[in-house]
C-alpha cells in the first residue's frame, strides 16, 4: 500500500520509522567511551585513545541520527500524534535528568548534614571521634578523617562563579526572547538572540575551564581533596557537560533557523532545546547556592 502525504498527516495514523542502525552505533560508542575513560582514570594510557574512539563514534551517531530525524520532520512525515510523543519523551528525559542531579545533591546533603557530624562525634557517637579519628572537627568543607586530601582552599562564590551565574541567567532571557520572536515570525530577532544564547553557553564552559585550572594549580582543590573536592567537581563537572550539550543543540537549532526551518505552529525541536536550557539554568542556580555559598 502506497502512503501519501495526506495519509501521513491523518489523525488516525502514526508514522513508524524504518529500522535504524543508529542505536547500535550509539551503544558501541558508549561502550568504548566508558571502557576508555575508566581505564584511563586507572592509569592505562591506552584508555585515553579508546575514549577518543568512543567519543568520535558518539558524535558520528548523533550527527547521523539527528540528520535522519530532521529530514523526516522537514519532509512532512510527522503529524500531531508524533509531536505529542516527542513532547512526552522530552518531558521524561528532563525528569530523568532531574533525578540524576538529585542524586548528587543528595550525596552532598548526606555528607554535610549526616556523615560529617557523625564522624565528629555528634548524635551520641562520641567514641567514633575519640577512638577512630581523635581531634577530627566536623566542619565543612572537609577532607574527611585524617585530612586525606591535603590542604586546599575552598572555591569562592564571587569572581568567575558569579560571572557564570549572570551568563546563564542572561541566556535564559535571550532564549525566551528568541522563542517569542519565532512565534511572531521575526526571523532576524530570532537569529540574533538564539546566537547570543549559545555564545553565552560556550563562554560559560570556557570560564568553567579557567576556574578548574585555578582550582588545581593555585588552590590545590582536586577530585582527590576528600568529600568536598569530589562533590564539587562531580556536580560542577556534570553540569558543565550538560551546558556543553545544550549549547551544541542550540547551535544546531540556529543553523536550522538560518535554513528557514520552523514556523510559529511547527517548532517543537526549538521548544525542546529551550526546555532543556532552562533546566540547565535552574540546576546551576541550585548548584551555585548549595555548593559555592553554603
Amino acid at each position: 500500500m502506497t502512503t501519501t502525504p495526506d495519509d501521513q498527516h491523518a489523525d488516525d495514523r502514526y508514522y513508524i520509522p524504518n529500522g535504524s542502525h543508529w542505536p547500535v552505533v550509539g551503544s558501541l560508542g558508549l561502550l568504548f567511551l566508558m571502557v576508555g575513560l575508566s581505564t584511563w582514570l586507572n592509569g592505562a594510557d591506552a584508555g585515553f585513545y579508546i575514549m577518543l574512539v568512543g567519543l568520535a563514534t558518539i558524535i558520528f551517531m548523533i550527527t547521523g541520527w539527528f540528520g535522519t530525524v530532521i529530514g523526516e520532520s522537514v519532509g512532512g512525515l510527522y503529524n500531531d500524534q508524533v509531536d505529542k510523543s516527542f513532547r512526552q519523551g522530552m518531558f521524561w528525559f528532563i525528569f530523568s535528568e532531574v533525578m540524576f542531579f538529585a542524586a548528587f545533591f543528595g550525596a552532598l546533603f548526606y555528607a554535610r548534614n549526616m556523615s560529617i557530624p557523625w564522624l565528629g562525634g555528634e548524635s551520641n557517637n562520641f567514641f567514633t571521634n575519640l577512638l577512630l579519628w581523635e581531634g577530627y572537627e566536623s566542619t565543612w568543607p572537609s577532607n574527611g578523617p585524617g585530612e586525606i586530601g591535603g590542604d586546599y582552599q575552598k572555591m569562592s562564590p564571587l569572581g568567575l562563579p558569579l560571572i557564570n551565574t549572570a551568563l546563564l541567567l542572561t541566556s535564559s532571557i535571550t532564549v525566551t526572547i528568541a522563542h517569542h520572536a519565532l512565534l511572531a515570525a521575526k526571523r532576524t530577532q530570532l537569529t540574533i538572540f538564539l546566537a547570543a544564547t549559545f555564545i553565552l553557553g560556550f563562554v560559560f564552559v570556557y570560564l568553567q575551564g579557567v576556574e578548574y585550572i585555578e582550582a588545581y594549580e593555585h588552590l590545590n582543590l582536586k577530585l582527590t581533596s576528600g568529600i568536598y573536592g569530589s562533590t564539587f567537581f562531580m556536580l560542577t563537572g556534570f553540569h558543565g557537560m550538560h551546558v556543553t550539550i545544550g549549547a551544541i543543540m542550540l547551535t544546531i537549532i540556529w543553523f536550522r533557523v538560518l535554513k528557514g526551518h520552523f514556523s510559529a505552529d511547527k517548532h517543537f525541536a526549538f521548544e525542546a532545546v529551550a526546555w532543556y536550557w532552562h533546566f540547565v539554568d535552574v540546576v546551576w542556580v541550585g548548584l551555585y547556592v548549595f555548593v559555592y555559598w553554603m
